[in-house]
């Protein structure tokens, strides 16, 4: 097989490919950021947990119209903004951690998708909810994940400054009374949306994948947050093109796959990436001792 079958052929002779790759190159310019601002907040876990909190809310949206996006979509968002809303709410109405009432939530709301999609669906539907699909990224879908990553850049723009004072100084951001709580629920709001735009390719259970592996990944390769931002979309990109063809060759789900390779890119970070990668402190090491 050559280069050119290996790599080109598949995206040149199916529209379904093609349509998968746009998408998820669309998303890969906007979920990584944020995935950056979870990371630097200490929220990476916060992800999953909407993630999976909009599995309820899809799985209703399956059993009114089947595989339709639109009411998937309106479902799981109502599922996965009641979820980051009620989490909120509850922890400040007894005076718990938030972060252990999103865990229960998310366990509930997980539990009941994966209840809903059973008991009306079969065992390819629920594989392709939870898995992803490259054939559920229709034109619907493509339009969906286009709009969410657009409106997700036109957001980022006027909140970038505010979520960077609210990492770093969130005491500053307070005295400067720069709504730091406001900026809070909308960031979390386009979250719930980035997951829900990735869930038709990478499905309910690896929509996550997405926006934080790279992220994670990126902090080995810049200090500042913009080339964070910058080295976590492009991981992104990659991840995706070579996991939607990781999926066609070996005939495995979509989701799964690019994580995998996200996860690759991950590890090669690790060892190589020059801030804090194995090798450069090793490098470093050899210096001083030397």
């Amino acid at each position: 097989m050559s280069a050119h079958d290996l790599l080109f052929s598949p995206f040149i002779e199916f529209g379904f490919l093609r349509r998968a790759l746009i998408g998820c190159l669309a998303l890969s310019l906007a979920a990584p950021p944020l995935g950056v601002f979870l990371m630097l907040r200490r929220m990476s876990l916060s992800a999953d947990v909407l993630a999976h909190g909009i599995l309820p809310g899809v799985a209703a949206g399956f059993w009114v119209a089947g595989l339709s996006v639109t009411a998937m979509s309106l479902g799981g968002l109502v599922a996965g903004l009641g979820v980051a809303l009620g989490a909120g709410a509850l922890s400040r109405a007894t005076g718990g951690r938030e972060d252990a009432t999103l865990a229960a939530l998310y366990l509930l709301a997980l539990a009941l998708g994966v209840a809903m999609v059973s008991v009306r669906g079969g065992a390819m539907d629920l594989t392709h909810l939870l898995f992803g699909s490259v054939l559920g990224v229709d034109d619907d879908a493509l339009l969906m994940m286009a709009g969410v990553s657009t409106l997700t850049l036109l957001v980022l723009a006027p909140a970038w400054r505010p979520l960077v004072l609210e990492c770093f100084d969130p005491q500053f951001a307070a005295a400067q009374r720069a709504h730091g709580g406001a900026w809070h629920m909308l960031f979390l709001a386009l979250v719930v949306l980035n997951v829900l735009a990735a869930f038709q390719a990478l499905g309910t259970l690896m929509a996550v994948g997405l926006m934080m592996l790279p992220a994670v990944a990126s902090r080995h390769w810049s200090r500042q947050i913009g080339g964070l931002a910058r080295a976590s979309a492009l991981l992104a990109a990659i991840a995706s093109t070579a996991g939607l063809l990781l999926s066609y060759h070996l005939d495995v789900p979509t989701g799964p796959a690019i994580v995998l390779v996200a996860g690759g890119l991950w590890a090669v970070s690790v060892i190589a990436g020059p801030v804090d990668g194995l090798l450069a402190r090793l490098l470093r090491r050899r210096h001083l001792a030397g």
